[in-house]
């Protein structure tokens, strides 16, 4: 199993991005973080693997639960962030799928929080999250949905309204590759590995969040809008920003924060 163009554009994007993400979006990613570890019969004692951990959300409340936690992430300024905030976990270092340094079967559970969406084999990556758990171990991810939920649409209306397109050139996952962002699709991907009783559901909330920290993602070249955003000149970008503040205004509730309706897709089985 190798790393494909866009696992390699990926490791670019977030290279260094630690601190950027956990002050814009972690917030947003933190949410399924329980029923995670609930889909994959997460609880004191259980060996689990977080895989992709970012700043250490999942694999800090599994610590809480008593859970014996192994955390890896593809990028070394999360893995130092990570190594930081979880002095119980048993281990957080330095791995990414498709290919984790790992015995087969050396853990009850595998948890991967928004991380299938951002590498070039999906279908490897699952295959891999099962060969690490033992037999009638669970399996859990999430993943963004399409068509996108509001909070994510939101980003195209405000580069439409600053009259910037919203496209980018850059490396997509092969179509032959790539899967439905849907329940049946992201369900028929845990299926077509072999797993046993595959459960996919969408969980939607309200992302409650600052503005200025909502703001702060793209302008700091974290996702699609960053990477947009930071090829545009000062004045496009002040543009862009007043674009934003009057687009999100309809989103503010009396305390300021942005109270953004978002959605996502959680899928979890075990291995035969």
């Amino acid at each position: 199993m190798t790393t494909t163009t866009f696992d390699d554009h990926e490791r670019s994007r977030w290279a260094g991005r630690a601190m950027a993400y956990d002050g814009s979006f972690a917030l947003l990613c933190a949410h399924p973080a329980p029923v995670l570890l609930d889909a994959a019969d997460v609880d004191a004692g259980t060996r689990v693997l977080d895989v992709g951990t970012g700043s250490g959300t999942v694999a800090g409340l599994a610590c809480a639960r008593g859970a014996r936690v192994v955390a890896v992430d593809a990028e070394p300024s999360m893995v130092a962030l990570a190594g930081s905030r979880l002095p119980s976990a048993e281990e957080v270092r330095l791995a990414a799928l498709p290919r984790l340094p790992f015995d087969s079967g050396r853990f009850d559970a595998a948890v991967a929080n928004f991380v299938i969406n951002h590498v070039g084999d999906p279908a490897a990556a699952i295959t891999e999250l099962r060969r690490v758990v033992r037999s009638t171990g669970r399996i859990a991810v999430t993943t963004w949905p399409h068509p996108p939920p509001r909070a994510q649409r939101l980003w195209g209306e405000v580069f439409a309204a600053a009259g910037v397109e919203f496209s980018t050139a850059v490396p997509a996952v092969d179509a032959g590759r790539d899967f439905p962002r849907t329940v049946d699709g992201l369900a028929g991907l845990l299926d077509a590995a072999g797993l046993d009783d595959v459960r996919c559901e969408t969980i939607t909330w309200v992302h409650r969040t600052d503005p200025d920290a909502w703001w702060s993602g793209p302008a700091n070249g974290i996702s699609r809008p960053g990477l947009l955003l930071e090829s545009q000149p000062p004045a496009v970008i002040a543009r862009v920003r007043e674009a934003y503040d009057e687009l999100t205004a309809a989103y503010r509730d009396a305390d300021g924060l942005l109270a953004l309706p978002t959605a996502a897709l959680l899928a979890s089985a075990s291995v035969p």
